[in-house]
């Protein structure tokens, strides 16, 4: 991966994810800039480029899980960039947090992912790389370029080297399908189709199995776990159903709650997920994929002016 002589592609990140800032930059074969931020004693934040960067095009990398601050961050680093005219900025999110409300499904709430999407133009941030949204039409809540990247690049070369026989890929819920039929196509496996109704937020209770099940090594694909409920009923209903050994792909790992303890309690043998977000603790059902090479193609494509739609493809393979 090589990056134009005198190119003055700068990357830059916030503290939400340091380690995996630092191996995107190793990764693009450049330096991570130098930026201090501190926080008042009221908990305000405050940053300032450590180097010059005017004319340079400017990737800042930061993830925007809980707590709010993340996003906060975010946003005063955009400014800071724009402040010190940078030609180009573009903000590298590999979670995008404020998703999962992508529509107004009932009176009087907000639609987060929408107000997000304008905080982020509002901070004037001229392009955006995200990995695995929620929800697809989120790109479209954007005025600005957004590239959308997918994980299933990562995990489908992991299972594939696995050859776990008798595979067949499940979806949690109708909203995973089409990731779900990608993963079985590519895996050549069955699929599998939960149905689910939700009678609270965080709580999840499977009502169908849609597909065969009994003597099957099961592949649950999602783009995240939060509270666990969900992946953890759609386990336990395959179990009953008959599945044998049940495995899971999940890009972003918020293991929020009691997340940990349901996955411990649940006939899950192993779930791999992206380090997107940093892991609140290890645990060896829990298998981590690193997004960096993924993200550093990215962003030294883009810089260069280069396509980056070979990265969509998910049947090339990724070391």
């Amino acid at each position: 991966m090589k990056t134009s002589e005198n190119s003055g592609l700068k990357i830059f990140a916030g503290r939400a994810n340091l380690p995996l800032a630092q191996q995107i930059a190793k990764e693009a074969g450049v330096h991570l800039g130098e930026v201090v931020i501190k926080n008042f004693s009221d908990g305000e934040i405050w940053a300032k480029y450590s180097e010059n960067i005017r004319g340079d095009d400017v990737f800042i990398i930061q993830p925007t899980h809980p707590p709010a601050e993340n996003l906060i961050e975010l946003l005063i680093l955009i400014d800071a960039a724009k402040r010190a005219s940078a030609q180009r900025v573009t903000a590298v999110i590999p979670y995008f947090g404020y998703a999962r409300q992508d529509r107004k499904d009932q009176p009087r709430v907000s639609v987060t992912a929408k107000l997000v999407a304008n905080l982020i133009t509002g901070a004037r941030a001229d392009r955006v790389i995200a990995m695995d949204l929620h929800a697809p039409q989120i790109q479209g809540f954007f005025d600005i370029p957004l590239d959308h990247l997918y994980s299933s690049v990562l995990f489908i070369e992991f299972f594939r080297k696995k050859k776990i026989p008798n595979l067949a890929v499940a979806s949690p819920d109708v909203g995973g399908l089409k990731m779900a039929r990608s993963f079985a196509k590519r895996l050549d496996a069955d699929l599998i189709l939960i149905d689910k109704r939700r009678p609270n937020p965080n709580q999840a209770e499977v009502m169908n199995v849609i597909g065969s099940v009994d003597g099957k090594n099961i592949l649950i694909v999602d783009d995240r776990i939060d509270t666990g409920g969900t992946f953890v009923n759609a386990a336990c209903a395959l179990k009953e159903k008959g599945a044998k050994e049940i495995y899971g792909a999940c890009t972003h790992p918020i293991l929020s709650g009691k997340a940990y303890e349901r996955i411990d309690q649940s006939p899950v043998k192993l779930i791999t997920v992206t380090d997107s977000i940093p892991l609140k603790r290890s645990d060896p059902r829990i298998v981590v994929r690193s997004s960096a090479r993924l993200f550093a193609e990215a962003i030294v494509r883009t810089h260069n002016h280069e396509s980056i739609s070979s990265l969509f493809d998910v049947d090339k393979d990724k070391n």
